[in-house]
């Protein structure tokens, strides 16, 4: 029957606090709360005075603040951060900042099996999900585990503040990626529709105002909200052809994370959108268009985001190399990814024309 309704969601354990100034007041009550006393705070360099600011609000909690967390994390900083937790004898793990420094977190943790508190700086969404990603000799591998998913999320807007905006623009649609994705995924749900829908609206609407005003902290907040929300998504279904490109992309080449999930955004989802129309219908309506694809591209073009990979840095001879890796792992998709099809959306992306294929 057509309408009948066939799927399955599983919840993902864990706590959510969300307020301004939460950092340094709420943290050190989520770490209390699980039991954990001995507590090592993990960063980037970039934001180790934020993470100075949580681990002092921790008080004798804290047993060291470890600020090498780096892109794609690479096997040797997982290495050398494991080493620091095993010495600090650390109960419990608090990652500060964005995706590097949360991915850091995971990677101890799926060790180690520390609990991991996360307090974003930055619109990820890695913090809801229990992906975990490790970069070894120009490969990145991900993999799902719950015991990488934080058990406490502290988020607080305020931190977002010193975000600089173009940081804040391919931060907030690398948000948008993980619904958009989530709504084709083989293990979506309604649930996940509605959530994808309502973060991607919330993003998108956030992002121009941000922009205009990057001082205003509701739409700060509103930003992060959907971050929450698009996060989630992504940590309850299956990732596909947009994640699996731009994990290629940065493992293998070195490109930025979350402008490399901007660029390859539009053209991931033309390419789906015929064997997904429901998907590309969702996100059309939460951007008010009948053209998702294009209103994501023009979206990122006009708050100043890169828009093309080409601008990152790949070369064209790159791209057969990068198709290739990309049909060789295997991975769900509601179309079929063949050489000839990766390769195209590779080009297109790495000119940053229209978003529309034709003959693939």
């Amino acid at each position: 029957m057509k309408d009948v309704l066939d799927f399955s969601y599983e919840s993902r354990p864990g706590r959510v606090v969300f307020r301004p100034g939460a950092a340094t007041t709420a943290t050190a009550g989520e770490a209390a709360g699980l039991g954990l006393r001995r507590l090592l705070v993990v960063c980037g360099r970039h934001g180790a005075d934020t993470a100075r600011a949580v681990a002092d609000s921790l008080g004798p909690a804290c047993v060291g603040l470890h600020d090498g967390a780096r892109m794609h994390v690479p096997a040797e900083v997982a290495d050398r951060a494991m080493e620091v937790a095993r010495a600090a004898g650390a109960d419990g793990l608090v990652a500060v900042g964005g995706g590097s420094s949360i991915g850091l977190g995971k990677a101890i943790a799926l060790r180690t099996g520390l609990p991991l508190i996360a307090v974003p700086s930055t619109y990820s969404g890695s913090e809801m999900t229990p992906v975990w990603g490790l970069t070894e000799h120009g490969v990145k591998r991900t993999g799902r585990d719950p015991v990488v998913l934080p058990r406490s999320v502290v988020y607080d807007p305020a931190l977002t503040l010193s975000l600089p905006v173009p940081l804040s623009v391919t931060s907030g649609i690398n948000a948008i990626a993980h619904a958009v994705e989530a709504l084709y995924a083989p293990d979506t749900s309604p649930l996940i529709a509605l959530m994808a829908e309502e973060g991607v609206r919330a993003m998108t609407v956030a992002l121009p105002a941000l922009a205009d005003a990057p001082d205003s902290l509701p739409d700060r907040g509103r930003a992060l909200y959907g971050a929450w929300l698009c996060g989630s998504c992504l940590g309850a279904t299956t990732m596909g052809l947009h994640h699996k490109l731009c994990h290629v992309l940065g493992g293998t080449f070195g490109l930025p994370h979350a402008e490399t999930h901007t660029v390859v955004l539009p053209y991931a989802l033309a390419y789906n959108a015929p064997a997904a129309p429901e998907a590309a219908a969702t996100v059309a309506r939460a951007l008010d268009t009948t053209d998702a694809p294009n209103a994501l591209r023009d979206l990122a073009e006009s708050l100043g985001a890169p828009r093309s990979l080409a601008e990152l840095g790949l070369k064209e001879a790159d791209l057969a190399k990068a198709a290739g890796q990309t049909v060789g792992q295997a991975y769900a998709n509601p179309r079929e990814v063949t050489v000839e099809g990766a390769l195209a959306v590779l080009r297109a992306a790495f000119e940053g024309g229209p978003p529309e294929f034709s003959g693939v």
